[in-house]
């Protein structure tokens, strides 16, 4: 697939060149400065990523190119690559750290045992405060993640995509068992229903409006588990 990568700018300039322009341009506009004080470089690579991460949830990964995210993060485009070697490393770097801490802490619920309906419970409030804390690479996963299947470097997508699945699998197979789920229930179709019933949230859901994930679980629990009746 040819987006994945891409070099959409061309060649670059010098390290030097680039960073006399960055200084010019910055000057110019005089709001590159934080609190007083010039960016540090994880500063700057943490607002790389924030911005790659809106841009390529709202425009796509194949509809955005280093040049928007660049002008979006307020620098030239080649400076892009002095924090990170291509397009592709940014949506790298926003999917791995995502999933990686998404899977750790539903482990760690797994890990703790104990009743099979709090496991379930902090399953799905970990969901929500994650769409809260973290939409855009959210919204990233679930854009993309089929678009990258057999992708060299991307592998680890599908793998915690069933690791993940392997852990809600097995607290709702132990909440059957407890009678928390009912016995006539395909488990891995409850599952399915409710996977998407609470991911799909990041399209409506605005970590700026009144509702906020304590919320919005509760909510959700409460259907979950009373139904509307």
């Amino acid at each position: 697939m040819r987006w994945i990568g891409g070099g959409d700018d061309g060649g670059r300039a010098s390290r030097d060149e680039e960073e006399q322009m960055v200084v010019a341009k910055s000057r110019e506009q005089g709001g590159k400065r934080e609190g007083g004080r010039t960016p540090s470089r994880a500063d700057r690579r943490e607002q790389l990523l924030a911005v790659a991460a809106e841009l390529f949830a709202t425009q796509g990964y194949a509809g955005t190119t280093t040049r928007d995210i660049a002008e979006a993060a307020g620098i030239l485009a080649g400076s892009i690559y002095h924090h990170f070697p291509s397009k592709e490393a940014l949506l790298d770097e926003i999917l791995r750290t995502f999933l990686t801490r998404l899977y750790d802490r539903f482990a760690g619920v797994e890990r703790q045992g104990g009743d099979p309906r709090e496991a379930l419970s902090n399953l799905i409030k970990i969901s929500f405060s994650c769409i809260h804390d973290t939409p855009h690479a959210v919204a990233v996963y679930q854009n993309e993640s089929d678009n990258l299947a057999g992708e060299k470097g991307f592998a680890y997508v599908a793998d915690y995509s069933l690791r993940i699945e392997q852990i809600w699998l097995r607290v709702m197979t132990a909440g059957q068992t407890s009678g928390l789920v009912r016995p006539d229930l395909d488990v891995k179709l409850a599952y399915l229903f409710i996977r998407d019933a609470v991911w799909s949230s990041v399209r409506w859901y605005r970590a700026k409006g009144p509702l906020q994930p304590d919320n919005v679980a509760d909510q959700y629990l409460k259907l979950l588990y009373g139904g509307l009746g």
